[in-house]
């Protein structure tokens, strides 16, 4: 049984086709569309035998003969290579990939900045805490000095009153203090 190859035949048209581009305030990137749909097979043509596709011949085995795949002299890999090329634009990914550059250096930045406050922060708080904690000592001090004081006082005022009741009545009378 003889095995059917079929050949690539080049068309009339062009093999390269540029891509559709996006208007760009709808999207950063170029969509390229191809063109029609990929051959239907059956499920006869794809258990037994051979099957062709686009001038590749594949058996049954599962290799293919690449002596046909030239299309007439055309490299496949530098045409999708070009097709690649014309569909894709790296400019808005390179633009994208600075600006990310550049937020990312501008947050570790702040995050610098955010440390270094937290530190000066941590030790604002730690000499207030220091400097209330002293403070609460002197008020301490103080309260138990007047504390001493008024007892002082207190004890001298009975003590002139016993040795001097009739000047204490008397100058009680010229100046009158308040009793806390």
């Amino acid at each position: 049984m003889a095995t059917q190859r079929h050949y690539y035949q080049p068309t009339a048209y062009p093999y390269h086709h540029a891509p559709s581009k996006a208007p760009a305030s709808a999207s950063l990137y170029p969509i390229s569309r191809v063109s029609g749909s990929p051959p239907d097979f059956s499920d006869a043509s794809t258990t037994a035998g051979s099957r062709s596709s686009g001038g590749l011949t594949f058996s049954s085995a599962g290799e293919y003969d690449s002596s046909f795949a030239s299309y007439s002299g055309v490299d496949v890999v530098d045409v999708l290579s070009d097709r690649m090329q014309d569909a894709f634009d790296p400019t808005p990914l390179d633009k994208g990939l600075a600006r990310q550059a550049q937020t990312s250096g501008q947050l570790n930045a702040k995050q610098q900045e955010l440390l270094e406050l937290q530190a000066l922060a941590q030790r604002r708080l730690k000499g207030a805490r220091a400097n209330f904690s002293e403070g609460l000592k002197t008020a301490r001090e103080t309260k138990r000095d007047l504390e001493w004081t008024q007892k002082r006082v207190s004890a001298l005022k009975a003590k002139a009153e016993k040795a001097h009741p009739e000047e204490y009545r008397r100058s009680s009378k010229k100046y009158v203090y308040d009793d806390y």
